[in-house]
């Protein structure tokens, strides 16, 4: 695996990513109406990218000969400049590879923010905790009708790496 920055090429195959997590990952903690609510597949592309474009935004990549582009996306995440966490999502078959505490490892070193906040599913709330992320509370978020639960976590930036 290697970590590189977001270009627009990666747009298509990050929202397939997307949906496909939501689906099989998230399905042990949110029903099936919560799921398609959350991940509908239907996708705001040229919003995603101008929003990737605009935060530091990295990809996890591993070779694939199969691909015409010599790679594949095994994960992604985006983090604006105040340190916020905007998405964080790794592909089913590379759950708990160390992908996700990669990507949040080069975002946090490359953002120096006093504090990094996330919204944390049910499903990512322990992997934020170890961390040393912190719950500030549990919220119910609307999407398209349907209510979520998630989190709000922050974790102070204490500067030891």
């Amino acid at each position: 695996m290697k970590l590189r920055r977001y270009n627009s090429n990666d747009i298509r195959e990050i929202i397939g990513l997307f949906y496909d997590t939501v689906h099989t990952v998230n399905a042990a903690d949110y029903t099936e109406e919560q799921l398609e609510a959350w991940a509908s597949g239907e996708v705001d592309a040229d919003a995603w990218n101008r929003s990737f474009l605009e935060h530091v935004t990295y990809v996890a990549v591993e070779e694939d000969e199969n691909n015409t582009a010599g790679e594949i996306v095994i994960g992604f995440a985006d983090m604006d400049r105040s340190g916020y966490l905007d998405r964080l999502y790794v592909h089913k078959d590379h759950q708990r590879q160390g992908v996700a505490s990669a990507l949040c490892d080069r975002l946090e070193k490359e953002i120096e923010a006093d504090r990094y906040l996330t919204h944390a599913s049910i499903t990512a709330r322990p992997f934020f905790e170890k961390r040393g992320y912190k719950t500030v509370r549990e919220q119910q978020v609307e999407r398209n009708g349907v209510l979520l639960t998630n989190y709000v976590m922050e974790r102070k930036n204490d500067g030891r790496w």
